[in-house]
């Protein structure tokens, strides 16, 4: 019985008894303290506790679930998978102990042309909670099970709650036994792989509290409404169905095996530690499949994090079977069929579900190439030493020069036997994160050791003039340069100047520094960048154009005005960017952070999903209506709890004096803490033009924007472009998206017809190819190199062509070496009198690849390599004729 058709029986039984079909919820939580659905009845949670209200008194579905907290159990035990189905039927207040119970033996008993799954009941072990009298009741009445298939058990195994006060029940599960030959007798007690446990049903029905552990709690009450809860694993009913001896061989996961052993050359069955990497494959795939699906992409943290993982072991363990080159594409598409006839959304959603998998696999491959030398001479070195744990150093090297996760480097020293010192590991991660925040420090402000301020600093607070004057006179306090206070700079020379008052704008909130100059007699300094080392103190890095500047010198400050006017812009129209955003999407879309400067602005904020072009154009739309309404900007210095009583945005985790500076833009519309500089009327800001928006993290978005003239300009620039088409094109602009697809269907068709005249042309090299076929031992072998093809599928109808030619009847050998995209690839074909011959294909290209810097493998009669040496073709060839000689 195929998977698929388990699911839709399950569905078909409840649904004809009264239980509303519920669609299985996506595989990502909704429940903030968990990643993924770990089980069937998560998202009926809320009803089950009373929270909300359920809609329907009683319900079925086949839920998507992902666990990962056994994943190193994956492949070594029957039943152990990382993505599962589970099949649930749940009552509200509706039915209890005994008609779940019913429900459960019925469709299990059922011979299968009668609607059932065909269970012998012979073969049907239960457990219940100890002391539940009521349902060993039940039991006995209602399946008529004798004593000794109906065993008590405690708490930790037979007991349901969510480890908090609330509602809590016992458990009963059923159990198949799959006979003396899978393990010792005794029934489920024995905890032995022999029983196979396919159904638990929760009987929800009391109250508890005082919750220690999962075992100590105490029972308050009844609850007013009891629930069931029940889950039948889908994967596990599919294996003992199918009659196969584990999850990883059910017609949803044995396709991915199977691929697996074929790119491997390997046979599932034959070695066990091959066979346990198989499953792991085949495991690992589909959860990365479904997972994708559901949206979750690879990252290095959290959804992102497990999803990475699960690729990347995938990886490892295909690399382990001896397959050093890409596989996603394979793995991944036998996936996709054997799941498409259960969730049809792994196919229509494929093409962006590829691109995720084989660009992961891409990167990590190149990751594996850099780091697996490094650790394989370390391990050797280790053992060589008498050792048994690999340096902490050598763990911290591959993760921060070569992007090798510490996990993956934990696996592998595992399978050599060692452990990893990650005292030190840890130790160098932490030293690293300090300098790290060191060093971005030093980057941004280049400013010297912060002592050396001191001095300054008690002279008074540096004024800032800014907000009413560009240009500012005052004098020198003080020269910096190399980090030592000095009496003066000259030409040439990089220094820090402080003044008493600047017009210049120090970086903060958000806004670079302005650009302008410091000016004064005999002496003209342009301003490199403007920081606050410490507070109240404002540092102008300079280098001295020309002249000599000293200290107690009077000095002018000048801001670059056309840089000033577009970092106001710029700033303002971050404020106006943020009051559209929580317009449209509500105030949880609250600004995390931002960066503006002339002509430019960025804003990161709380947001989970990508914005739609729509939202985005909503969003630009109000923003520039607020430009077109001529908006007054007003600022006002009070005190920070009255601003805040006005409704004042604060930025999170941001520090704020007893009196703030409050912008406002258009009244309460845009009212912001902000010490950025502004413009007077929203009209000035101009133009907004919002031309980026991307994901920062799983929580946060970013939107870009050009502002001012940088944003006329742009859409210059596009018009230019749109003109250059629809003369190039002669088409008129309205009609250019048509034109353009229709001229992409015409291209592709002739790259099709492309493609097939160079495979007709291809195959014209077949009778030049057997010609040159010559005896080389028993065999008649054709071993050339034939330039450049475009494919390796080329390649491989021209080598099955050869052999076709040269006769199924004969002992015939045929291996073809090409140019493929600038690789070398080698094909090697037999016939079943060259491997009766003892000539296998699979061990033929691994020779070959081995020459080329690659791998590969597959069956006896075709198989395939590949590397990365062109010019080792001729020896690859010759390495195949040498072994078919031997």
């Amino acid at each position: 019985m195929q998977t698929a058709e388990i699911r839709n029986r399950w569905l078909k039984y409840f649904g004809d008894r009264g239980h509303t079909v519920v669609p299985s919820a996506p595989l990502v939580s909704d429940d903030p303290s968990l990643l993924f659905v770990v089980a069937g009845m998560v998202p009926f949670i809320p009803y089950m506790t009373g929270l909300i209200p359920a809609p329907y008194p009683r319900a079925t579905s086949v839920q998507k679930c992902i666990r990962t907290n056994d994943i190193e159990e994956v492949g070594k035990t029957p039943r152990h998978g990382t993505f599962f189905q589970m099949n649930g039927n749940f009552s509200f207040g509706d039915y209890f102990k005994e008609q779940a119970i019913t429900y459960a033996w019925e469709l299990l008993t059922t011979p299968e042309d009668g609607g059932g799954l065909g269970f012998r009941p012979e073969d049907l072990w239960v457990t219940v909670y100890k002391d539940d009298d009521e349902a060993i009741a039940l039991w006995k009445r209602i399946a008529g099970l004798p004593d000794e298939r109906i065993q008590r058990l405690d708490k930790d195994t037979n007991y349901w709650s969510t480890g908090q006060a609330g509602p809590a029940g016992p458990c009963s599960e059923i159990f198949f036994d799959r006979g003396p030959a899978y393990g010792v007798d005794g029934g489920p007690a024995t905890d032995d792989d022999r029983y196979v446990e396919i159904w638990n049903l929760v009987f929800m029905q009391y109250q508890i509290d005082n919750v220690t552990s999962k075992v100590d709690f105490d029972i308050v009450r009844e609850l007013p409404n009891k629930n069931i809860d029940t889950g039948m694993g889908l994967e596990r009913v599919a294996f003992l169905k199918q009659g196969v001896d584990n999850m990883y061989e059910i017609d949803e996961v044995r396709p991915v095996l199977d691929r697996a052993a074929v790119l491997s050359g390997k046979t599932y069955g034959a070695n066990h530690d091959d066979d346990v990497r198989m499953r792991v494959i085949a495991d690992h795939v589909r959860s990365s499949l479904m997972l994708m699906s559901d949206g979750v992409a690879p990252s290095n943290e959290g959804r992102g994090y497990i999803l990475r993982r699960l690729l990347r072991r995938s990886i490892r363990s295909m690399r382990l079977l001896g397959v050093e080159g890409p596989t996603f594409a394979d793995l991944f598409a036998a996936s996709r069929d054997a799941m498409k006839a259960s969730y049809p959304e792994v196919e229509t959603e494929y093409d962006r579900i590829s691109r995720l998998a084989l660009a992961e696999e891409e990167t990590f491959l190149r990751t594996l190439a850099a780091g697996t030398t490094i650790l394989d001479t370390a391990v050797d070195e280790t053992k060589t030493a008498s050792k048994q744990e690999l340096k902490g150093e050598t763990a911290f090297l591959l993760h921060d020069t070569f992007g090798f996760p510490i996990d993956l480097t934990l696996e592998i020293a595992e399978e050599a036997g060692l452990t990893v010192d990650r005292t030190a590991f840890d130790r160098l991660m932490s030293e690293q994160r300090a300098r790290a925040k060191a060093d971005a420090k030093s980057r941004k402000t280049a400013l010297a050791d912060l002592s050396v301020y001191s001095a300054f600093r008690a002279q008074g607070e540096t004024v800032f003039t800014g907000y009413d004057f560009l240009n500012t006179e005052s004098r020198i306090l003080g020269i910096i340069k190399d980090g030592q206070s000095v009496d003066r700079a000259v030409a040439g020379d990089i220094a820090e100047v402080i003044l008493a008052e600047t017009s210049l704008y120090a970086e903060s909130g958000g806004q670079d520094a302005d650009e302008g100059s410091i000016v004064g007699r005999g002496f003209d300094l342009e301003v490199l960048d403007v920081q606050k080392p410490v507070k109240g103190l404002i540092s102008h890095r300079v280098q001295v154009r020309s002249g000599e500047v000293g200290v107690g010198d009077e000095a002018t400050s000048v801001v670059d005005p056309t840089y000033r006017r577009g970092a106001t812009q710029a700033h303002s129209a971050t404020h106006l960017i943020h009051a559209a955003l929580r317009q449209v999407l509500g105030p949880e879309a609250h600004q995390a952070g931002s960066y503006n400067k002339a002509g430019y602005m960025r804003l990161d904020f709380n947001w989970s999903n990508p914005l739609s072009l729509d939202t985005r154009t909503e969003i630009e739309d109000i923003a520039n209506a607020k430009i077109r309404d001529d908006l007054e900007v007003t600022t006002r210095i009070l005190p920070l709890d009255e601003a805040r009583a006005a409704g004042a945005m604060a930025l999170f985790g941001e520090k704020y004096g007893d009196e703030v500076r409050m912008v406002d833009i258009g009244g309460p519309w845009s009212r912001e803490l902000c010490a950025g500089t502004h413009v007077s009327h929203s009209s000035q800001i101009g133009l907004i033009n919002l031309v980026g928006e991307s994901s920062i993290g799983s929580t946060n978005r970013r939107v870009e924007s050009l502002v001012g003239v940088d944003a006329f300009r742009d859409f210059a620039t596009e018009r230019a472009l749109i003109n250059q088409l629809t003369s190039s094109l002669k088409t008129p602009r309205e009609q250019l998206p048509d034109r353009i697809a229709d001229l992409s269907t015409q291209l592709k068709v002739a790259e099709k017809r492309i493609a097939e005249f160079e495979a007709a042309a291809l195959q014209t090299r077949v009778p030049s190819l057997v010609e040159k076929a010559a005896p080389v031992g028993a065999l008649t072998v054709v071993a050339e190199a034939i330039g450049q093809v475009k494919s390796t599928d080329d390649l491989r109808s021209l080598v099955m062509s050869v052999r076709e030619r040269l006769g199924q009847g004969s002992a015939s050998l045929v291996a073809l070496a090409a140019d493929v995209q600038g690789k070398p690839a080698v094909i090697v074909a037999t016939t079943q009198g060259a491997r009766d011959a003892g000539a296998m294909a699979g061990a033929l290209a691994r020779t070959a690849a081995g020459i080329l810097g690659g791998g590969g493998g597959g069956k006896d009669d075709l198989a395939q390599g590949g590397g990365s040496d062109l010019a080792a073709i001729p020896a690859a060839l010759s390495a195949i004729v040498d072994a078919v000689r031997g």
